[in-house]
């Protein structure tokens, strides 16, 4: 997703749906900025989940590695207000040998307008040695047979 204005809902396969509460708005009655992060990570989890791709907390004991965040970025295309019926689209937008990127987009729930797109890059990391470690395999194989 390089041109953030080329981002269309038909990139997408998976959705996450929520709807605002009034924790998540600041004083000006839109999504207070630290929350697309929040929605983001939700997102990502719940697109691994249905890829399917088991991944628990702590990472893979079998293995001893973890996933890092070591980039998140936000864009904002207009404001989302309090109590809107959103969807947090998701994709693989890159496997390398030791990370993977996440596209995201923000629409209204059923809308194709789109309100923020982000980026969000992981690491796979050998939590001993504290060095980056080669994806899991049974990730790679559950991204490219849905993204294909």
């Amino acid at each position: 997703m390089n041109e953030a204005n080329s981002v269309k809902r038909a990139d997408f396969w998976f959705f996450w749906p929520t709807r605002v509460r009034y924790a998540e708005i600041d004083a000006q009655g839109v999504v207070f900025n630290a929350n697309y992060l929040a929605y983001f990570d939700t997102a990502i989890t719940e697109y691994i989940r249905a890829l399917p791709y088991q991944y628990g907390l702590g990472g893979d004991p079998a293995t001893g590695t973890d996933f890092h965040i070591v980039k998140a970025t936000v864009e904002f295309k207009a404001p989302i207000r309090f109590d809107a019926e959103i969807e947090v689209g998701v994709r693989t937008a890159k496997l390398g040998r030791t990370s993977i990127a996440y596209a995201l987009a923000i629409f209204m729930k059923g809308g194709d307008a789109v309100l923020s797109t982000g980026e969000v890059i992981w690491v796979n990391t050998d939590m001993k040695a504290g060095k980056s470690a080669p994806l899991p395999e049974k990730l790679v194989s559950a991204v490219r047979l849905r993204e294909s």
